[in-house]
């Protein structure tokens, strides 16, 4: 598969997976759970899949093995909604970098604004 297409894949699999994971599954431990990336093998067989969980370490433990648990059922239904010739086998790991782009853009309007005063 090339480069243009995994990317593509990539991102309608997140779309479909936040999707799926906000509206159709009803475990509390992923209330505050949100795809960040996701990253599809070259050949389609695997998916790297990063979620951004708020809370605490225990939390984030316990929401990934709530999507580790559900991960047959988002793959099957992955493969009804997607026309894919094969769907990724998904595997789920957080988000180390989550709050990241919300500190940058912190640190930018602080530096506007020291440059603004000055």
């Amino acid at each position: 598969m090339d480069e243009r297409r995994t990317l593509r894949v990539s991102e309608t699999v997140r779309e479909e997976l936040a999707e799926l994971i906000a509206f159709e599954l009803e475990d509390p431990r992923l209330a505050a759970v949100n795809v960040s990336e996701v990253h599809v093998s070259p050949d389609a067989k695997y998916a790297r899949v990063k979620v951004a969980v708020e809370g605490d370490e225990r939390g984030q433990n316990q929401a990934i093995a709530a999507l580790e648990h559900a991960r047959h059922y988002l793959r099957r239904e992955l493969a009804f909604r997607l026309s894919l010739r094969h769907v990724p086998e998904l595997h789920f790991e957080p988000d180390r970098n989550a709050g990241a782009d919300s500190r940058i853009d912190f640190l930018l309007r602080r530096a506007k604004r020291s440059r603004g005063e000055n």
